[in-house]
């Protein structure tokens, strides 16, 4: 457990961390009443909506330049069917960081960037059975793109952390 705290600069009260990670439970196109369809699926690291939308979860690493630490997004990215299958075809296969990267695009809106982070594209890289693969956006001029990159401080992460425990 982290005994480092931030001067939260939302409400001004002193929290825990800041937190290197945040996590979207879902695309932003799931909706909680497709949980008890057959064409629907939702777990841990994959979804299907409809049985013709593709997602898996993956990572978005933002490398603090100034603590050496990795702050991170957990979202999700949708992937053509082949892609799609592809992908849970190799899931538990060693060796499957082997892959060539499978283009998709984020399917969630990070809190706090602008424009919209729904829909850049990306390329999503397997990695080692157990670990969830990395998104690499496009290196674009959007913020989320640029800070992929350059990285960020200390201080950006605590601003992130403040602004996603009050939103």
């Amino acid at each position: 457990m982290s005994t480092e705290q931030f001067a939260c600069g939302t409400c001004g009260a002193t929290h825990d961390g800041p937190p290197l990670s945040f996590a979207a439970p879902a695309p932003d196109y799931w909706q909680p009443s497709m949980a008890n369809r057959e064409d629907c699926l939702l777990d841990a690291d994959l979804c299907v909506i409809g049985g013709e939308q593709f997602f898996i979860r993956g990572m978005i690493e933002l490398p603090v330049w100034d603590t050496g630490d990795v702050f991170t997004y957990s979202m999700w990215v949708s992937l053509s069917r082949a892609n799609f299958t592809r992908a849970v075809d190799v899931w538990e296969q060693p060796g499957r960081e082997s892959e060539p990267p499978y283009f998709g695009w984020l399917s969630n809106v990070i809190a706090g960037y602008e424009p919209s982070t729904l829909n850049l594209r990306t390329n999503v890289h397997t990695r080692p059975v157990g670990r969830l693969p990395y998104i690499e956006l496009e290196p674009t001029g959007h913020p989320l793109a640029v800070e992929q990159l350059a990285g960020v401080t200390r201080a950006r992460v605590a601003e992130i952390a403040s602004f996603h425990l009050h939103h």
